[in-house]
């Protein structure tokens, strides 16, 4: 569909800008350049996007890290591809083994919350199957920012002394303590604009960057990992991480207002999006502006995410059927459920686990949507 410009009533929403080579677009600007250094050198909008999750996981450690997951969807050669790099738990821990030892949920701290990181073997996937550069090549500009440091902007470090007060306040693990050490060394976290280097950190990505991430699942790091897990009694091994390697996916969708919906499927919370848009449509929502609109919006998205938390699990085990959740019938199913007060769906947290994203494309029309 062409621009529309009268669909943006406000002129602070008239912000649009026109590219001819590509575009990077993410949260974090040392990030984004890096993506676009990677379109100068002539790598493509895959490229683009592995340098920018690098560096995210750098210069944005409050939101992400290396040690995270990732979904990606590609667009590429007419084509459009889904890749699911989020890790299982490891092979030793069980639901029943924490009963036993007097867990009732999981913890949100500690290391039994840990599962096998994704976004290492994400990095070297998508640089094996879609990049025109080399992994070395896409992760430099993260190595150098690591090793020679970057200003820390004034939000991130607003967030940086947040997350200090709650890890000191809740982290009791000696094991944890590593993260002091790395991220608050004396107990003073980065003020805005100061310089802030992470050489360890650059080291581990040099050592992925040069063994297109072997290193990391089957090598030297994999070892320091089992040796960490085993002296704290943690889970996992080095054969949780020697076993892994990210799947590729059939994208779902839905239909909304004249646009294809793509989502990566569970064990993501995509569908979440698609089910509470499925509710949506089914409104004649006139004004985006106006409560009624934002009413609308809350609701359904209250309802998806019961659903989520509800059906959603490892996509191994999960036991309905998407296209039942994605049907119209249900769909006006939920949608009777919405009033015009607001209502309590039933008992639903949402994810508060911090995150990035990121979009980029290039002159060849590949493009990439990366959280």
């Amino acid at each position: 569909m062409p621009f529309d410009p009268h669909y943006y009533p406000y002129p602070s929403q008239r912000r649009v800008v026109f590219a001819k080579n590509g575009m990077v677009a993410t949260s974090q600007n040392l990030a984004a350049q890096a993506g676009l250094e990677m379109l100068r050198k002539g790598g493509n909008a895959i490229d683009a996007a592995i340098a920018t999750a690098a560096c995210l996981a750098v210069v944005e450690p409050t939101s992400n890290g290396i040690g995270g997951d990732a979904f990606a969807l590609i667009w590429s050669k007419n084509k459009l591809y889904g890749l699911n790099a989020s890790g299982p738990a490891p092979k030793a821990i069980s639901a029943e083994l924490l009963k036993k030892e007097g867990y009732k949920e999981i913890p949100a701290f500690g290391l039994i919350p840990i599962t096998v990181p994704g976004i290492p073997a994400a990095w070297s996937e998508l640089s094996r199957k879609f990049g025109t550069l080399s992994l070395p090549q896409a992760l430099e500009p993260a190595i150098a920012y690591a090793d020679k440091g970057f200003p820390v902007s004034s939000l991130i470090s607003q967030l940086w002394q947040k997350a200090y007060q709650l890890y000191l306040n809740h982290i009791k693990e000696e094991a944890l303590h590593t993260w002091f050490d790395t991220f608050a060394p004396g107990g003073k976290t980065p003020l805005a604009g100061e310089l802030w280097r992470l050489p360890e950190q650059a080291e581990t990505l040099q050592k992925i960057a040069d063994s297109d991430a072997r290193a990391f699942y089957e090598g030297e790091i994999a070892e320091k990992i089992d040796a960490f897990f085993k002296k704290h009694n943690g889970y996992l091994r080095k054969e949780d991480l020697a076993s892994f390697s990210p799947q590729w996916v059939n994208p779902i969708s839905i239909f909304y207002h004249g646009y294809d919906v793509w989502e990566i499927p569970p064990n993501g919370q995509g569908l979440v999006a698609l089910m509470a848009l499925n509710i949506l449509k089914e409104f004649q929502l006139r004004n985006r502006e106006e409560s009624d609109t934002f009413h609308h919006q809350l609701e359904a998205m209250k309802l998806a995410f019961v659903d989520g938390q509800h059906y959603i699990t490892d996509s191994t085990e999960i036991q309905i059927e998407i296209e039942k959740l994605l049907s119209q019938e249900y769909a006006e199913q939920r949608k009777r459920l919405i009033g015009e007060i607001a209502f309590d769906p039933g008992s639903v947290e949402p994810f508060h686990n911090e995150t990035v994203y990121l979009a980029t494309s290039d002159n060849k029309g590949n493009m990439v949507s990366y959280i």
